[in-house]
C-alpha cells in the first residue's frame, strides 16, 4: 500500500464501499427462533431436514393435560407455551390450521391461568398473563378448556373462567373420552 495519504483515503473508500455493497447484496441471516401462527409465544427453530415432520394432509387430533404450572403467578403458563410451540411447528410444516384439532385441558395447580383479569388479579395480585395467549390459542382453533373438579379444589368459581375457556367436567373424563375418540395424549 502506497503512502499517498490521498491513495490510502481512496483504498479506504474503495473497500468500505465494496463492503457496503456486499453486506446489501448478501441476504439476511432468518431468525433462529420464531412463532409463525401464535405470536410472540410458542417458539420454534426451523428444522427442513428433521425427522418426523408432520403431513400437511393430514389431520392431527392431540388433547394436551396441561397439570403442571409455573411457580410465578405474573409468568406465563410453560404448558401454555408448550401448546402454543405445538401449534407453530404444526403450522411451520405446511399443515392448515383446520387439520389441527388440539385440546388443551387445564387441572391441578395451572387451574389458575384460566382465570378472569379481574379475579386473577384479586388472588394473585397481578394481571392474568394468559389470557392473550389464551385467545391466540383459540383463535387458531386450540379449544382451552379447565377440569371443573380442579376449579372447585382450587375455591374458585364457574363464572370466574375468562372468555372462551371450555368449562369439562374433569380432566380425567376429557382424557379418556378424547382417547376414546383417537386423540393422542401429551401430559404436560
Amino acid at each position: 500500500m502506497t503512502s499517498n495519504p490521498i491513495c490510502r483515503a481512496a483504498f479506504a473508500a474503495a473497500l468500505l464501499l465494496s463492503t457496503a455493497a456486499f453486506a446489501a447484496a448478501a441476504p439476511a441471516a432468518a431468525p433462529f427462533w420464531i412463532t409463525p401462527t401464535i405470536a410472540g409465544a410458542g417458539k420454534m427453530h426451523p428444522l427442513p431436514d428433521g425427522a418426523y415432520k408432520p403431513v400437511p394432509g393430514e389431520t392431527y387430533k392431540v388433547v394436551f393435560l396441561i397439570t403442571h404450572g409455573g411457580a410465578k403467578a405474573a409468568d406465563v403458563d410453560p404448558g401454555l407455551e408448550h401448546v402454543a410451540r405445538t401449534v407453530n411447528l404444526y403450522a411451520w410444516a405446511g399443515v392448515p390450521l383446520d387439520h389441527l384439532k388440539f385440546v388443551a385441558i387445564i387441572a391441578g395447580s395451572p387451574t389458575r391461568a384460566v382465570l378472569d383479569n379481574a379475579h386473577y388479579r384479586q388472588k394473585f395480585g397481578v394481571d392474568n398473563p394468559n389470557l392473550a395467549l389464551i385467545a391466540e390459542l383459540r383463535k387458531a382453533g386450540v379449544d382451552v378448556a379447565v377440569c371443573g373438579q380442579a376449579v372447585a379444589e382450587s375455591g374458585f368459581q364457574y363464572d370466574w373462567l375468562a372468555h372462551g375457556v371450555t368449562l369439562a367436567l374433569s380432566a380425567l373424563t376429557t382424557v379418556t373420552t378424547l382417547e376414546h375418540r383417537g386423540y393422542g395424549l401429551v401430559p404436560m
